[in-house]
Formats: structure tokens, C-alpha cells, sequence
């Protein structure tokens, strides 16, 4: 089964949270502030991680960009913060999706079974890419590693699966519900808004210029595309 960080640092949630996982089969650690949290994600290597924002020692944000920069594996985050802006700024420094407190404990495993679907679905069913594609873009799906000429680019475990889609797929027009449900599973309960901030992520880490992009395409009314052809001479 697999293994599951909470960082979490009010005990009744935490407490809650770690015996409605583990009754579900799943091998839980928990930690109660920032730091130690650091440490049991590197000690312990976990699948998925729930990430409180507010934490005694450090802010949740600074602590999921931090894990992002050394792993691609799904955060959860979790906050009593409930605004648009919140639930984006998480998305945008790197996690994979935002639930609102109060929860229930089967909403939490909902979106945790969800998240480490899409995650496991990769690992077994990847297989090299035989395609060829024109050298400035790559997408390695056994490496899981997106290359822009040539060199690694760090991507969320969400962005990988949509440059991944769209990438196989040259030229065919994605809604963002399509995008959605094939990245997450149809139970997801994150809205298509999550879609459009992932894209233009993707945008900063692919195009020269992403307000004018020449890769990914809004097809206005519809969704997006990719389009390789934007590489020839």
C-alpha cells in the first residue's frame, strides 16, 4: 500500500487524519511542524504528502516549493485559508491539489486515492516514446523528465501529465474538462481554473515568450493543443 506524509500541526486534525488513512490500509508518518516535516519526507520517502499551509515554524508554501524542488511526487495541501488567491498561489509553487478545512475524512481519501491513481497508473504503464520529435522539446516518460533543448526542466507531478498528454497527442484540441479528468480521474474535485494555472506554468518553463506562446495553444472557446511545428525552420 502506499505511504503517506502528514504535516500537520494541530493534533485533533493530524490524530484524525493519520487513523482514518491507516484504517484504510495506507503506512502513515506525521509530523507536527515544518522541520521535521523536511526530515521524515527525506528519511522516510513517502507517495503523497498532505501539507498543512500554517505551520509553527515555516510556511506551508515555502516548505511545498522547497520538497518540489527535490521530488515530483503528489502534495496535498490543506488549509483554513479558503480564498482564490490561496488555493492559486498553491497551485502555482507546486501542488497537485488544495482542500479547504473543514473536510471530511472521506473527502481527504477521495482526493488522495485520486492523486496516487494518476501517479501509479504512471509508474507501471510507462513505456518508451518512440515518436521523434524535434530536438528542442522532449518528453522522456520512463525518466519522467521534460527536456527543452536538451536540458532537464523541473516540472509538478500535474504538469508532467499534461505536457505528457498534450506532447503524444500533437495537434489534437484538449478541453480543460478533458484535461481534468484525464489527469486527475473524473472523482477529482479541483475546478477547471487549475487547468489554466498548470498551462501557463508549463508556458514559463517552455516558450521564449509566454505571453505569446508558440507551443501550447489556447484554442479560444475550446481549450489547448500543442504543436511542434513551431520548432521548424
Amino acid at each position: 500500500m502506499s505511504s503517506i506524509l502528514i504535516i500537520e500541526d494541530d493534533n485533533s486534525i493530524g490524530d484524525m487524519m493519520s487513523i482514518y488513512l491507516m484504517e484504510d490500509g495506507y503506512t502513515v508518518k506525521r509530523a507536527s511542524d515544518g522541520g521535521s516535516g523536511l526530515r521524515l519526507f527525506k528519511e522516510f520517502e513517502p507517495d503523497l504528502i498532505v501539507l498543512d499551509i500554517m505551520l509553527p515554524d515555516s510556511d506551508g508554501m515555502k516548505l511545498c516549493a522547497d520538497i518540489r524542488s527535490l521530488s515530483s511526487l503528489p502534495i496535498l495541501m490543506v488549509s483554513a485559508k479558503n480564498d482564490v488567491s490561496d488555493r492559486v498561489k498553491a497551485l502555482l509553487i507546486g501542488a497537485d491539489d488544495y482542500l479547504c478545512k473543514p473536510f471530511s475524512m472521506r473527502e481527504l481519501s477521495a482526493r488522495i486515492q485520486a492523486l496516487l491513481r494518476r501517479s501509479q497508473i504512471v509508474k507501471a504503464k510507462s513505456a518508451p516514446v518512440t515518436r521523434e520529435a524535434p530536438p528542442s522539446i522532449h518528453v522522456d516518460t520512463d525518466k519522467r523528465c521534460l527536456y527543452v533543448n536538451h536540458t532537464p526542466v523541473e516540472t509538478t507531478f500535474s504538469e508532467f501529465e499534461l505536457i505528457k498528454l498534450l506532447w503524444l497527442h500533437e495537434g489534437k484540441v484538449f478541453s480543460r474538462e478533458e484535461l481534468l479528468n484525464r489527469i486527475r480521474g473524473i472523482d477529482s474535485f479541483v475546478t477547471e481554473r487549475a487547468i489554466d494555472v498548470h498551462i501557463a506554468n508549463l508556458r514559463k518553463k517552455i516558450e521564449v515568450d509566454p505571453k505569446d506562446p508558440k507551443y501550447i495553444k489556447t484554442v479560444w472557446g475550446v481549450g489547448y493543443k500543442f504543436v511542434l511545428a513551431a520548432e521548424l525552420p
